[in-house]
């Protein structure tokens, strides 16, 4: 198969490019903002407790993953250059470090709305994989994160790689992260369950499908294989995931049904 020819920028109006990539975050968001207010009487949340979730939240993951990013991928330029930190438009964006924004923004809106940390987190879980999987996208438009070398039928050409077909990892993980991942949570938690069920299906199931990407995905470049000739940068920071997720689904099944959180 031949990899797509789609121009990275949307949109272009004279000085002004709209990029696909940044068009997929305004999609994920707009999503969240969509179905959180379709669920949010459940916790006596209006559309505008909604929209200021989703705000904290936007903090949260562009500056946690852009630390992320510098702190696990890049720490060696950023000692070389501070500065590069805030150079956003350099490129660079880590998943588990926007998770911790993201779970520092939640602690602080369940504080100031007097909710239970993980009773908002279960809110949160559902709205996220949409965003995920357009950002996958986003990362197959601008030619991010090849894949290995593979024989199979939909292998394709990478640009700027050569000849030989690879795996379309991006497109992998907007399947499983995006849609799959989507449609799991969202019917859980459709039904009443105990609290703090949805966000560790959420962590155990992305790492999951983020650790088995990992296996047809190309480690970075300048970081390469961490150990055994195997694992990945990826599994390590994704390893936690699975274990505090499967952890939390076991904690989860102590606690009550809790009969405010179903959509």
């Amino acid at each position: 198969m031949n990899y797509p020819d789609i121009d990275p920028v949307a949109i272009s109006l004279g000085p002004l490019s709209i990029h696909w990539y940044g068009l997929m975050y305004v999609i994920g968001f707009v999503a969240a903002w969509w179905l959180g207010c379709r669920r949010a009487s459940r916790l006596g949340l209006t559309r505008d407790d909604i929209g200021d979730l989703l705000f904290y939240c936007a903090i949260g993951v562009v500056a946690g993953g852009r630390l992320g990013y510098a702190l696990f991928y890049g720490m060696g330029r950023l000692i070389d250059n501070p500065l590069w930190l805030f150079q956003v438009w350099d490129g660079g964006m880590s998943f588990h470090g926007g998770l911790i924004g993201v779970l520092l923004a939640a602690l602080y809106f369940a504080r100031k709305k007097r909710l239970a940390f993980f009773t908002l987190t279960d809110f949160i879980a559902p709205l996220v994989p949409i965003g995920l999987g357009a950002g996958r996208i986003g990362n197959f438009i601008n030619r991010e994160l090849p894949g290995r070398v593979t024989e199979l039928p939909w292998g394709m050409p990478f640009p700027g790689m050569g000849p030989e077909p690879r795996h379309p990892s991006a497109l992998y993980e907007a399947l499983l992260e995006g849609l799959v991942l989507f449609a799991v949570l969202w019917a859980v938690s459709a039904t009443p369950r105990q609290r703090g069920l949805i966000s560790g299906l959420f962590l155990m199931l992305y790492g999951m499908f983020r650790f088995a990407v990992e296996f047809v995905r190309l480690p970075d470049a300048h970081i390469g294989f961490i150990a055994f000739g195997w694992v990945t940068m990826g599994m390590l920071l994704t390893l936690p995931m699975i274990l505090a997720g499967a952890a939390l689904i076991g904690w989860s099944r102590r606690q009550p049904v809790d009969q405010r959180l179903p959509g």
